[in-house]
């Protein structure tokens, strides 16, 4: 097994403790979603606002996105049509809730898998076609991730203790 260099281990660290692992920082996305309902996640906490569903599912999409820039892959392979923010499906169940929470794991391990494959001496310079560094990308994952885990944690903090989904 090859061993992972410095850098790679300092992003990877970086991407998991904003997703799934323990940090000082407080809660990682993972940790905000633990727990939560479907009716919980489709709580809006205001007219025209995203919901914890939408936020889930577009954390999803920005892995995808990191994924496919740091391999090359085409567009297009995202489990949904479209890009950044989703409608919500017609089925709000609880099993596709928990369906949409393991798309958004599988997507981290994926990303994570793509990041551990990058060729560090690769990190300093742009993406093909980019003005973006391969490591103010991976960077960047984190901080997205840890910014919509403080706005997960701010609209629970707004939700009532009996949300309803009448605001769809």
């Amino acid at each position: 097994m090859a061993r992972t260099s410095p850098a790679i281990s300092i992003l990877l660290a970086a991407c998991d403790e904003a997703y799934d692992r323990k940090s000082w920082h407080g809660t990682n996305l993972r940790g905000a979603l633990r727990g939560l309902t479907a009716r919980q996640a489709l709580w809006r906490p205001g007219k025209s606002r995203h919901n914890i569903w939408e936020i889930a599912v577009h954390a999803a999409y920005w892995k995808y996105a990191v994924l496919r820039a740091l391999t090359g892959a085409r567009r297009g392979s995202f489990s949904r049509k479209g890009s950044n923010w989703f409608p919500l499906p017609a089925d709000v169940s609880e099993a596709a809730w928990k369906g949409e929470l393991a798309m958004l794991d599988a997507t981290h391990r994926a990303m994570r898998d793509a990041i551990a494959r990058v060729d560090p001496r690769a990190l300093s310079r742009t993406l093909p076609g980019k003005k973006t560094r391969r490591a103010a990308l991976v960077t960047g994952a984190a901080a997205h991730d840890l910014y919509h885990a403080g706005q997960i944690q701010l609209i629970k903090r707004l939700m009532p203790k009996r949300p309803t989904t009448r605001s769809r």
